[in-house]
Order: structure tokens, then C-alpha cells, then sequence
């Protein structure tokens, strides 16, 4: 398995993955017409601080994570996603994701990364929780995080190590 940056080729891969989880998975009645993000990758999430990164299992996407720069040093965790096929099981697909995108925070300097999710999906909450991120009220989040109308939880994670420390 192996992570990397998103390139268009990816496309396909990632659209797929992440609708078929959250409508099949989870029933959220979502497409990717809903998410204008997902059609616009790297305008969307590669400049700044941003960035898009891809899990790969034999040229296929297993799993993506994003980063999204909302200005003051602060970032929010977007699109998490991993093939029910590649969690769990010691594969490490979901943490090698999470450690690709806090080291790249840390080299650009992140202070805080903010993120919200679901209640729905219990299993990345503990994911989160055990990775350091702190649960915090939606009027606790920065003016500028991107909230979505399906999120109800929210969490933080301060950036130790950053370069400007």
C-alpha cells in the first residue's frame, strides 16, 4: 500500500470510494453533485497549506484524507475515507493517511486542525480520539472552517512540532 499526493488520474477512484461509503455505509443521501469539492481537487484543497493524499493498494484507491487551509495557521480535516476491505485487521491504511497529513501540517508551520464528522460514524470518532483530537462544540470552531450540513460533531487537534515552534 502505498500514500501519495492526488493527481487527476485518481479522480475516478476517489469519487467512487468516498460516495459509495457515505450512501451505502452510512445512508447519507449525498452525490457527488453535492460536493463541488470533490470535482475540483486541487482547487479546492492543494494550495496553501492544503493538500490531497490517496491510499493505493495495487493502483486502486483504498482511502483518501484531505487538508484544507482556512488561514491563521489553522487546517480542516476533510474527506477521511477508508474501503471497508482495508480497515481494521493491523493494515494501518487510516493511521499511515493521518501521519502523512500531520507531518506534511507540521512541515507548513499548521498550528490547529480542526474537523467534523457525523454521529453516524462511530468508529472514526474513537479513530480521532486516539490520535489526540479533542471533542469541541460547533460554536468553538474558527469562522472560517468549512462546515457541512451533515456534520454534527466536531473535534481539534493542536500541531505539536510545527517548524515555527
Amino acid at each position: 500500500m502505498d500514500v501519495m499526493g492526488y493527481i487527476p488520474v485518481f479522480s475516478g477512484g476517489v469519487v467512487d470510494l468516498i460516495v459509495s461509503i457515505q450512501r451505502a455505509e452510512f445512508a447519507i443521501d449525498i452525490t457527488l453533485e453535492d460536493q463541488p469539492d470533490l470535482q475540483d481537487i486541487p482547487g479546492f484543497y492543494q494550495n496553501g497549506t492544503g493538500n490531497f493524499w490517496v491510499a493505493l493498494d495495487g493502483g486502486r484507491v483504498v482511502g483518501t484524507i484531505a487538508l484544507k487551509d482556512i488561514g491563521n495557521n489553522q487546517a480542516a480535516l476533510r474527506k477521511m475515507f477508508v474501503a471497508q476491505s482495508h480497515r481494521g485487521q493491523g493494515i494501518g491504511v487510516a493511521k499511515e493517511l493521518l501521519e502523512t497529513l500531520l507531518g506534511h501540517a507540521r512541515m507548513a508551520g499548521l498550528r490547529e486542525i480542526f474537523l467534523g464528522t457525523t454521529d453516524a460514524f462511530k468508529a472514526a470518532h474513537r479513530f480521532y480520539e486516539k490520535h489526540g483530537f479533542e471533542a469541541l462544540e460547533g460554536n468553538d470552531l474558527p469562522s472560517s472552517f468549512p462546515r457541512m450540513a451533515v456534520d454534527t460533531r466536531f473535534y481539534r487537534l493542536p500541531i505539536r512540532g510545527q517548524r515555527h515552534e
